[in-house]
């Protein structure tokens, strides 16, 4: 995935069906942001926090996405910073919370865990779908697609997990789950902090290059 971005012409979101496919995430991504939210805090489910606030994140993501389209690439590479700086903040924040509870460890419901993480995984697919047609692009249109991607996993891994707290009876496979699934926030914001400082140094020369 890292290396499929080395094109001349990087595509940069300025598309009509592009934009209609964002709105349409941006909405299943906000509802299930307040769906997951709720059953984490019912179940207990660290794992199925973690994914809700990936929601919140994607939703905030894809709607500076759309904001940016059509901007100079300097403009999008500082959207794309902003949004793997916000990554990397989420990631250590799953991280911090999951040591947390690793001292006062409770067993979440499984059934619950198991039903959200289904339906979530399905919204998630289905934005996958939609966005999987522009995922080679600039540091902006490809930060969309990697958060997009994580869900998916993401969403799996809670289902796992679910699987893993029903036949232990402990909330240990649910723990587990949610510090890989920081270790992924993590992972995903050094690609697209590397990809838009990257562009912005392009940025940088072109205007240098073009002031002599």
């Amino acid at each position: 995935m890292a290396g499929c971005c080395n094109h001349n012409a990087r595509f940069d979101g300025v598309s009509a069906d592009y934009k209609r496919r964002l709105w349409l995430v941006i909405a299943i991504n906000a509802g299930m942001f307040a769906v997951e939210m709720g059953a984490g805090q019912l179940s207990g489910s660290q794992a199925l926090k973690a994914d809700a606030l990936d929601f919140l994140g994607d939703a905030l993501t894809y709607g500076i996405s759309l904001a940016v389209i059509g901007a100079s690439l300097r403009t999008r590479a500082l959207a794309a910073l902003g949004k793997g700086i916000s990554l990397l903040l989420m990631g250590m924040w799953v991280f911090g919370s999951t040591v947390y509870q690793v001292f006062y460890v409770g067993v979440p419901q499984a059934q619950i865990m198991g039903v959200i993480g289904f339906m979530a995984l399905a919204a998630n697919l289905i934005s996958v779908l939609l966005l999987a047609r522009y995922k080679d692009g600039d540091a902006n249109v490809r930060s969309v697609w990697l958060c997009s991607r994580n869900d998916a996993i993401g969403n799996v891994a809670v289902m796992i997990a679910a699987l893993g707290v029903w036949g232990t009876a402990t909330g240990w496979p649910d723990l587990i789950v949610a510090g890989i699934m920081g270790g992924l926030f993590l992972s995903s914001a050094f690609q697209i902090l590397v990809q838009a400082v990257r562009e912005w140094r392009e940025e940088e020369a072109h205007s240098a290059a073009h002031q002599h």
